[in-house]
């Protein structure tokens, strides 16, 4: 009888004991949940739009007879200024890899001048008031960030005058001119960044290579005045913003 009792008073105690031992358990966390899938930018499709900048030319003219054979040389000057325009092009990707084609159109107003070293009576001056480039382009994306390299063709359009020099007599008088529409090459590069589904903001620098050239120039009454020589290249920084549609922004798995 004694074993029994004391047996049942530790199944008693035993019951009492194991629901404070469960209280006093820690509750185990809920688990975290799953992070989310990253958004990657898509740079594929049609995309249009506007850019801005500022340009430099350097320009150098040699004296030539009809024949082509430099006489003397006339010196060189830089003509600089502001352009503005617009692109539109194709882009299409693979896996981090972007390819595309652009064709793009600028005003300018790229003017610069010198006194001729040759004929010190002469003011040479020269303008490129529209560009034209049809590129080709390969980048490589980091999500909504585009670092890509171009080239391709180019063309532009010159104008050229010849003034008499400040200090002579008739000062700032136009005595022979002369244009042309000059096509040559370009490479550039860029960074581009997606700021919105469908909206990207970017930077370009381009080179364009227009090589020499000889160029016959006429007095204002369309008599022939002599030929030049002319040499030029252009440099340029544009910020561009475009508008891009056919490809959203997608989730990859």
């Amino acid at each position: 009888m004694k074993k029994f009792l004391l047996g049942t008073v530790g199944l008693l105690a035993l019951g009492m004991a194991a629901p404070a031992s469960a209280a006093d358990m820690a509750v185990r966390a809920p688990p975290p949940p799953p992070a989310p899938l990253p958004v990657i930018y898509d740079w594929s499709g049609f995309y249009i739009g506007a850019n801005g900048g500022w340009g430099s030319s350097h320009k150098c003219w040699d004296f030539t007879t009809p024949a082509g054979t430099v006489v003397a040389a006339e010196g060189c000057h830089d003509a600089t200024g502001g352009t503005a325009g617009g692109q539109i092009g194709y882009r299409w990707q693979a896996g981090t890899w972007v390819f595309g084609l652009e064709g793009q159109g600028n005003w300018a107003d790229f003017k610069g001048s010198n006194v001729s070293t040759f004929f010190g009576a002469d003011e040479n001056r020269t303008r490129i008031d529209a560009f034209g480039l049809i590129t080709g382009q390969v980048g490589y994306a980091w999500n909504n960030v585009l670092l890509y390299v171009k080239g391709g063709g180019a063309v532009v359009r010159d104008k050229y005058d010849i003034f008499v020099a400040p200090g002579f007599l008739g000062a700032g008088t136009l005595t022979a001119s002369a244009s042309e529409t000059r096509w040559g090459a370009t490479v550039g590069a860029g960074v581009e960044v997606g700021f919105a589904p469908n909206w990207t903001v970017g930077f370009e620098y381009n080179h364009i290579f227009l090589g020499h050239r000889n160029i016959d120039f006429v007095t204002p009454a369309g008599v022939f005045a002599g030929t030049d020589r002319i040499g030029q290249d252009v440099d340029m920084g544009l910020v561009r913003v475009n508008y891009r549609w056919g490809g959203p922004v997608i989730a990859r798995y």
